[in-house]
């Protein structure tokens, strides 16, 4: 038979109705069911593992948002350390320089020569808790060479590059870190017998007021032509208090020159501080004075363009960048 049949009886004395369903229909139709309830049951599954991928696609998107968070965090630390150990660097420098330690070479100048303020430069505030700190050294790069640019505050690529790169400065810290300390207690050591010595350092601001001219060379307000500037011009009120800024002796006072009323302090251990352009001088020649002991008042005598003070530091006979002997 290539079919099947189907009887159907309504009652005893009804006709019977007979149906004739092919085989083949009957296959057709089975198979079809058959691959309907597999694709059904194919798709439910696959619908199944998308819904639980999603779920834990969503959870990864969380965990990966709290890393870069984490790493942002760490980036930003890595970056104040890398400052910290700049100011650390800077000081060590600084107390190399006024104690005369290996490890720190001064910026040399000529003599002393009076020029006036250039009111062509941008005047800074000095001297004082108030005032704002100058910039002093570059940023302070450790041992590894890394050039990135953690100072600047723009983020490194993300992915791998960017893991790496901090995985690489934190060690060039480390290894930074290290070397500041080894170099650190090597200067304790050499500290001991230099504490006489620091006391007649200059290491202080002579006098509050706005810094308008910097050691180094520039154009002269007199002549026109570019000339040495031996030392740090400070701007103020006629009147506005000069302090020594390390114990020492007055070795003279009276004019000299362009520089006008002027006060030389001899520190010793070869190191002077000398103060032009003075209204008064409170101490006399061969006087000894302490570090913050107001020894001459702001003025405008000499060769000047307006009320300030000159003030230059000494070492062996050669002038010094006076912001190397200045802590606060």
């Amino acid at each position: 038979m290539d079919a099947y049949k189907l009887i159907w009886l309504k009652d005893a004395h009804a006709r019977p109705v007979q149906i004739s369903i092919p085989k083949a229909r009957v296959r057709g139709v089975v198979i079809a069911i058959a691959l309907v309830a597999l694709v059904v049951g194919v798709m439910g599954w696959d619908w199944i593992r998308l819904r639980g991928e999603t779920a834990e696609l969503a959870s990864l998107r969380e965990e990966t948002g709290q890393q870069r968070d984490q790493i942002e965090a760490f980036r930003a630390r890595i970056h104040q350390v890398d400052t910290q150990l700049s100011k650390v660097a800077d000081l060590e420098r600084k107390v190399r320089i006024i104690a005369n330690l290996p490890g720190a070479v001064g910026v040399g100048g000529e003599q002393p020569i009076e020029e006036a303020i250039d009111g062509a430069m941008e005047a800074e505030p000095v001297g004082g808790a108030l005032d704002e700190a100058l910039p002093t050294g570059a940023p302070y790069t450790g041992q590894g060479g890394d050039e990135e640019d953690f100072s600047s505050g723009v983020p490194l690529a993300t992915g791998e590059g960017w893991l790496t790169g901090l995985d690489a400065r934190a060690i060039d810290l480390d290894a930074g870190a290290q070397a500041r300390i080894d170099s650190l207690q090597r200067l304790l050591s050499q500290l001991e017998d230099k504490q006489e010595k620091l006391a007649s350092s200059p290491s202080i601001w002579p006098s509050k007021g706005w810094l308008t001219s910097r050691f180094g060379p520039r154009v002269s307000p007199f002549t026109g032509r570019r000339q040495m500037h031996a030392g740090l011009d400070i701007s103020a009120a006629v009147g506005t208090p000069i302090v020594a800024p390390a114990r020492g002796r007055a070795t003279f006072v009276g004019n000299k020159g362009p520089l006008g009323q002027a006060l030389v302090i001899d520190h010793g251990h070869g190191v002077k501080t000398i103060y032009g352009h003075t209204s008064k001088i409170f101490v006399k020649a061969g006087e000894t004075v302490a570090r913050g002991q107001k020894v001459a008042a702001i003025g405008n005598t000499g060769r000047s363009t307006g009320p300030h003070l000159h003030y230059v530091v000494e070492v062996n006979g050669r002038a010094r960048n006076p912001l190397d002997y200045i802590f606060d």
